[in-house]
Protein backbone atom coordinates (compact mmCIF):
# COMPACT_ATOMS: atom_id res chain seq x y z
CA UNK A 1 0.00 0.00 0.00
CA UNK A 2 1.40 3.38 -0.98
CA UNK A 3 1.89 5.66 2.02
CA UNK A 4 3.05 9.27 1.93
CA UNK A 5 4.25 11.20 4.97
CA UNK A 6 3.90 14.95 4.56
CA UNK A 7 7.23 16.73 4.68
CA UNK A 8 7.51 19.82 6.84
CA UNK A 9 10.30 22.40 6.60
CA UNK A 10 11.22 21.77 10.20
CA UNK A 11 14.18 24.14 10.01
CA UNK A 12 11.59 26.95 10.19
CA UNK A 13 10.38 25.81 13.61
CA UNK A 14 11.61 27.67 16.65
CA UNK A 15 13.82 25.66 19.00
CA UNK A 16 11.03 25.43 21.57
CA UNK A 17 8.67 24.06 18.90
CA UNK A 18 11.27 21.77 17.38
CA UNK A 19 11.96 19.76 20.53
CA UNK A 20 8.23 19.43 21.14
CA UNK A 21 7.61 18.32 17.56
CA UNK A 22 10.22 15.56 17.69
CA UNK A 23 8.96 14.32 21.05
CA UNK A 24 5.40 14.26 19.70
CA UNK A 25 6.55 12.11 16.79
CA UNK A 26 8.15 9.71 19.26
CA UNK A 27 4.96 9.67 21.34
CA UNK A 28 2.87 8.69 18.33
CA UNK A 29 5.22 5.97 17.11
CA UNK A 30 5.61 4.37 20.55
CA UNK A 31 1.98 3.33 20.40
CA UNK A 32 2.85 0.90 17.62
CA UNK A 33 4.99 -2.22 17.41
CA UNK A 34 7.96 -0.94 15.43
CA UNK A 35 9.52 -4.41 15.39
CA UNK A 36 6.51 -5.90 13.65
CA UNK A 37 6.49 -2.98 11.23
CA UNK A 38 10.24 -3.38 10.52
CA UNK A 39 10.87 0.18 11.73
CA UNK A 40 12.89 -0.43 14.90
CA UNK A 41 16.27 0.59 13.53
CA UNK A 42 15.06 3.73 11.77
CA UNK A 43 13.01 4.73 14.81
CA UNK A 44 16.04 4.35 17.06
CA UNK A 45 17.70 6.93 14.85
CA UNK A 46 15.28 9.44 16.38
CA UNK A 47 15.09 8.16 19.96
CA UNK A 48 18.87 8.20 20.27
CA UNK A 49 18.74 11.95 19.59
CA UNK A 50 16.32 12.71 22.45
CA UNK A 51 18.97 13.19 25.17
CA UNK A 52 20.81 15.80 23.12
CA UNK A 53 17.50 17.49 22.27
CA UNK A 54 17.00 17.99 26.00
CA UNK A 55 20.06 20.23 25.89
CA UNK A 56 18.27 22.47 23.41
CA UNK A 57 15.26 22.52 25.72
CA UNK A 58 17.42 23.56 28.68
CA UNK A 59 19.04 26.25 26.55
CA UNK A 60 15.63 27.58 25.53
CA UNK A 61 14.53 27.77 29.16
CA UNK A 62 17.52 30.02 29.78
CA UNK A 63 16.42 32.17 26.83
CA UNK A 64 12.91 32.44 28.31
CA UNK A 65 14.39 33.80 31.54
CA UNK A 66 16.51 36.26 29.55
CA UNK A 67 13.38 37.58 27.83
CA UNK A 68 11.61 37.91 31.18
CA UNK A 69 14.60 39.82 32.56
CA UNK A 70 14.47 42.20 29.62
CA UNK A 71 10.77 42.88 30.24
CA UNK A 72 11.35 43.48 33.96
CA UNK A 73 14.31 45.73 33.26
CA UNK A 74 12.22 47.78 30.81
CA UNK A 75 9.47 48.10 33.41
CA UNK A 76 11.77 49.31 36.19
CA UNK A 77 13.40 51.73 33.75
CA UNK A 78 9.97 53.11 32.87
CA UNK A 79 8.98 53.42 36.53
CA UNK A 80 12.15 55.21 37.62
CA UNK A 81 12.12 57.56 34.63
CA UNK A 82 8.43 58.26 35.22
CA UNK A 83 9.11 59.20 38.85
CA UNK A 84 11.92 61.52 37.81
CA UNK A 85 9.84 63.07 35.01
CA UNK A 86 6.83 63.56 37.27
CA UNK A 87 8.89 65.40 39.87
CA UNK A 88 10.38 67.58 37.14
CA UNK A 89 6.92 68.37 35.80
CA UNK A 90 5.58 69.25 39.24
CA UNK A 91 8.55 71.57 39.72
CA UNK A 92 6.95 73.84 37.12
CA UNK A 93 3.79 74.20 39.21
CA UNK A 94 3.36 76.89 41.83
CA UNK A 95 0.94 75.03 44.09
CA UNK A 96 2.07 75.82 47.65
CA UNK A 97 1.05 72.35 48.90
CA UNK A 98 3.52 70.51 46.65
CA UNK A 99 6.50 72.88 46.51
CA UNK A 100 8.19 71.45 49.67
CA UNK A 101 7.66 67.86 48.47
CA UNK A 102 9.14 68.63 45.06
CA UNK A 103 12.19 70.23 46.70
CA UNK A 104 12.76 67.13 48.88
CA UNK A 105 12.44 64.67 45.99
CA UNK A 106 14.59 66.72 43.65
CA UNK A 107 17.36 66.65 46.23
CA UNK A 108 16.78 62.92 46.81
CA UNK A 109 17.01 62.16 43.07
CA UNK A 110 20.16 64.28 42.76
CA UNK A 111 21.81 62.27 45.54
CA UNK A 112 21.13 58.90 43.87
CA UNK A 113 21.49 60.08 40.26
CA UNK A 114 18.86 60.39 37.58
CA UNK A 115 20.76 58.07 35.25
CA UNK A 116 19.91 54.89 37.18
CA UNK A 117 17.82 53.49 34.33
CA UNK A 118 20.79 53.62 31.96
CA UNK A 119 23.03 51.47 34.17
CA UNK A 120 23.82 47.82 33.41
CA UNK A 121 21.76 45.04 34.99
CA UNK A 122 23.78 44.51 38.17
CA UNK A 123 24.56 48.16 38.74
CA UNK A 124 20.95 49.22 38.23
CA UNK A 125 19.69 46.56 40.63
CA UNK A 126 22.06 47.75 43.36
CA UNK A 127 21.36 51.43 42.78
CA UNK A 128 17.59 50.96 42.85
CA UNK A 129 17.93 48.83 45.99
CA UNK A 130 19.97 51.60 47.66
CA UNK A 131 17.52 54.20 46.37
CA UNK A 132 14.56 52.38 47.92
CA UNK A 133 16.35 51.62 51.20
CA UNK A 134 17.19 55.30 51.57
CA UNK A 135 13.57 56.17 50.76
CA UNK A 136 12.35 53.80 53.49
CA UNK A 137 14.84 55.24 55.98
CA UNK A 138 13.93 58.90 55.50
CA UNK A 139 10.51 60.01 56.79
CA UNK A 140 10.69 63.33 54.94
CA UNK A 141 11.18 61.51 51.62
CA UNK A 142 8.29 59.14 52.34
CA UNK A 143 6.10 62.14 53.21
CA UNK A 144 7.09 63.86 49.97
CA UNK A 145 6.36 60.72 47.92
CA UNK A 146 2.92 60.40 49.49
CA UNK A 147 2.29 64.13 49.07
CA UNK A 148 2.92 63.88 45.32
CA UNK A 149 0.90 60.64 44.99
CA UNK A 150 3.95 58.66 43.90
CA UNK A 151 3.81 55.92 46.52
CA UNK A 152 2.22 53.41 44.13
CA UNK A 153 5.11 53.93 41.70
CA UNK A 154 7.73 53.46 44.41
CA UNK A 155 5.98 50.29 45.62
CA UNK A 156 5.84 48.86 42.11
CA UNK A 157 9.49 49.75 41.51
CA UNK A 158 10.39 47.77 44.63
CA UNK A 159 8.35 44.76 43.48
CA UNK A 160 9.83 44.75 39.97
CA UNK A 161 13.41 45.26 41.15
CA UNK A 162 13.12 42.43 43.69
CA UNK A 163 11.68 40.09 41.04
CA UNK A 164 14.43 41.07 38.60
CA UNK A 165 17.16 40.33 41.16
CA UNK A 166 15.62 36.95 42.00
CA UNK A 167 15.30 35.95 38.35
CA UNK A 168 18.79 37.18 37.50
CA UNK A 169 20.30 35.00 40.23
CA UNK A 170 18.24 32.04 38.95
CA UNK A 171 19.56 32.51 35.42
CA UNK A 172 23.12 32.85 36.70
CA UNK A 173 22.80 29.58 38.61
CA UNK A 174 21.28 27.74 35.66
CA UNK A 175 23.86 29.07 33.22
CA UNK A 176 26.53 27.59 35.43
CA UNK A 177 25.10 24.11 34.98
CA UNK A 178 23.79 24.41 31.42
CA UNK A 179 26.14 23.06 28.78
CA UNK A 180 26.89 25.37 25.89
CA UNK A 181 25.48 23.75 22.78
CA UNK A 182 25.34 24.12 19.02
CA UNK A 183 21.60 23.99 18.39
CA UNK A 184 22.07 24.15 14.64
CA UNK A 185 24.27 21.05 14.49
CA UNK A 186 21.95 19.11 16.80
CA UNK A 187 18.97 19.97 14.65
CA UNK A 188 20.70 19.05 11.41
CA UNK A 189 21.48 15.51 12.57
CA UNK A 190 18.02 15.14 14.11
CA UNK A 191 16.38 16.34 10.89
CA UNK A 192 18.17 13.59 8.99
CA UNK A 193 16.95 10.98 11.47
CA UNK A 194 13.35 12.20 11.24
CA UNK A 195 13.28 12.24 7.45
CA UNK A 196 15.03 8.87 7.26
CA UNK A 197 12.29 7.46 9.48
CA UNK A 198 9.60 8.91 7.23
CA UNK A 199 11.37 7.37 4.22
CA UNK A 200 11.43 4.01 6.02
CA UNK A 201 7.67 4.14 6.68
CA UNK A 202 6.97 4.81 3.01
CA UNK A 203 9.35 2.08 1.87
CA UNK A 204 8.05 -0.55 4.31
CA UNK A 205 4.42 0.25 3.53
CA UNK A 206 5.13 -0.58 -0.08
CA UNK A 207 7.28 -3.61 0.79
CA UNK A 208 4.96 -5.17 3.39
CA UNK A 209 1.49 -4.51 2.06
CA UNK A 210 -0.13 -6.91 4.54
CA UNK A 211 0.84 -4.67 7.50
CA UNK A 212 -1.01 -1.56 8.64
CA UNK A 213 1.12 1.53 8.22
CA UNK A 214 -1.69 3.89 7.33
CA UNK A 215 -2.95 4.38 10.90
CA UNK A 216 0.43 5.56 12.13
CA UNK A 217 0.95 7.59 8.96
CA UNK A 218 -2.40 9.34 9.41
CA UNK A 219 -1.51 10.33 12.97
CA UNK A 220 1.85 11.66 11.89
CA UNK A 221 0.31 13.58 9.00
CA UNK A 222 -2.29 15.14 11.31
CA UNK A 223 0.53 16.34 13.56
CA UNK A 224 2.55 17.70 10.65
CA UNK A 225 -0.48 19.46 9.16
CA UNK A 226 -1.04 21.19 12.48
CA UNK A 227 2.49 22.61 12.42
CA UNK A 228 2.21 23.55 8.75
CA UNK A 229 -0.94 25.51 9.59
CA UNK A 230 0.82 27.28 12.46
CA UNK A 231 3.78 28.18 10.26
CA UNK A 232 1.51 29.52 7.53
CA UNK A 233 -0.38 31.66 10.04
CA UNK A 234 2.92 32.96 11.41
CA UNK A 235 4.09 33.88 7.95
CA UNK A 236 0.85 35.79 7.35
CA UNK A 237 1.18 37.66 10.63
CA UNK A 238 4.79 38.55 9.85
CA UNK A 239 3.84 39.90 6.42
CA UNK A 240 1.15 42.10 7.97
CA UNK A 241 3.45 43.25 10.75
CA UNK A 242 1.55 41.45 13.50
CA UNK A 243 4.16 38.87 14.50
CA UNK A 244 5.70 40.19 17.72
CA UNK A 245 7.79 37.15 18.66
CA UNK A 246 11.54 37.63 18.70
CA UNK A 247 12.60 33.99 18.59
CA UNK A 248 14.64 33.24 15.48
CA UNK A 249 14.20 30.09 13.44
CA UNK A 250 17.23 27.99 12.50
CA UNK A 251 17.90 28.43 8.78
Amino acid sequence: MKIKIIRLSINTLWNSEYTMFVNQIVGIVKKYDTSELHLTKSFQGITLKLPVLEKIKAHEMSNVISNQLLELDNERDTLFNAISAQVKTMEKLSLPSIVPHVKVLNHFLDIHGRDIASANYNSETKRITDFLKDYDAKPEVKTAVEGLNLKLWFDQLSIVNTEFDKLFLQRTGENGTTEKIDSRSIRIITDKAVFSFFDAIEFCANEYEELDYSTMANELNDLILYYKTQLKARSTRRQTGKDVSTETAIV
